[in-house]
């Protein structure tokens, strides 16, 4: 796959029709940056958010971050035009495309198949694609979605917001709890019964992750739209991180912080997953097949989970070391 080797631990949202935003972007923090011409973007603006989009692809310097442009939805007529016009005149500054409400894999082999010619006819390098799971359809399809474009789909992302419209989920809050959406415990003597919230994305996000790690790809969280509310993200990231997920979106950029945070593995992490390698190193020059380490048995299965998170570090490292030097 020609993926680059980029992080994803935040992704910033830039309105196409704010060029104020769009001048700020490249140096706010974030892993990748996309500019969006399709929610943030009015009906009446959409032509002039592209127009803009292609400038700062061409003028802005885009080598602190990753760059992707999200497209308007393929049952848009605006859908077209996004794509031929922004990758003809700027998909030499692209690194992805951010595809919305995909439903089933054509979605998908439609915009790969325009991509190839225009790179062809252009001479570019490969734009590959981000997929926004965003509906019932596309959650009812995500393996095979997961599957389609294997050299050029990249990640998926849940979009939330759309999903609570697709499945007629009743919210309060974009990405946030709904008090509705919990358990009673068995009431005390005095008759009195604690609440415990859940999460009521969890399946939608674990089903997600799981298609993504079956086929190589990154899972990507949505929007929390409360950017007031720095320990509610930090709550919905934390909980997406430790099903598997790789790094969320940032509405505002309060928000990239946050997210660099939870998707950078702490240092007792890290030294832990260090000991671990060293560990079975030792083990595996006595001829041992599991150890225990400060009492807990590790064994082949510790030490693949300790090479992911340490390649991950050597990988936040490294461009941290290369943004410094620009």
């Amino acid at each position: 796959m020609a993926f680059k080797n980029r992080l994803h631990r935040s992704e910033l949202a830039v309105p196409g029709s704010n060029m104020r935003m769009l001048e700020k972007a490249p140096h706010s923090g974030a892993d990748l940056v996309f500019i969006d011409l399709e929610d943030a973007v009015a009906p009446s603006d959409k032509e002039q958010a592209r127009r803009n989009a292609i400038h700062a692809l061409n003028e802005y310097d885009w080598s602190s971050c990753s760059v992707s442009v999200r497209i308007n939805g393929l049952d848009s007529h605006f859908c077209y035009r996004d794509i031929v016009d922004v990758v003809e005149q700027a998909g030499d500054k692209l690194d992805t495309l951010l595809v919305p409400k995909v439903g089933q894999p054509s979605d998908l082999e439609f915009v790969a198949l325009l991509l190839e010619q225009i790179e062809a006819a252009k001479g570019y390098k490969q734009i590959n694609l981000h997929a926004l799971i965003e509906t019932a359809m596309g959650m009812a399809n995500v393996e095979a979605i997961a599957q389609s474009c294997p050299d050029r789909l990249e990640a998926l992302v849940f979009g939330v917001a759309d999903y609570a419209a697709s499945t007629q989920a009743r919210t309060v809050s974009m990405g946030g709890v709904n008090p509705d959406y919990h358990v009673l415990s068995d009431a005390d003597a005095e008759g009195n019964r604690d609440v415990y919230l859940g999460n009521q994305w969890h399946f939608a996000m674990s089903r997600m992750i799981v298609a993504c790690r079956a086929y190589g790809l990154r899972p990507i969280d949505g929007p929390f739209g409360d950017y007031s509310d720095p320990d509610g993200y930090l709550a919905v990231a934390k909980s997406f991180a430790a099903l598997g997920g790789e790094g969320k979106w940032a509405i505002h950029p309060a928000q990239i912080e946050l997210a660099n945070q939870v998707f950078t593995p702490s240092a007792k992490e890290v030294d832990r997953a260090r000991r671990i390698v060293q560990a079975m190193e030792e083990a595996a020059a006595a001829g041992q097949g599991a150890v225990s380490l400060d009492g807990r048995m590790i064994d082949a299965a510790s030490i693949r989970q300790a090479e992911v998170m340490l390649s991950k570090v050597e990988q936040i490292e490294r461009n941290s070391k290369q943004e410094a030097a620009a």
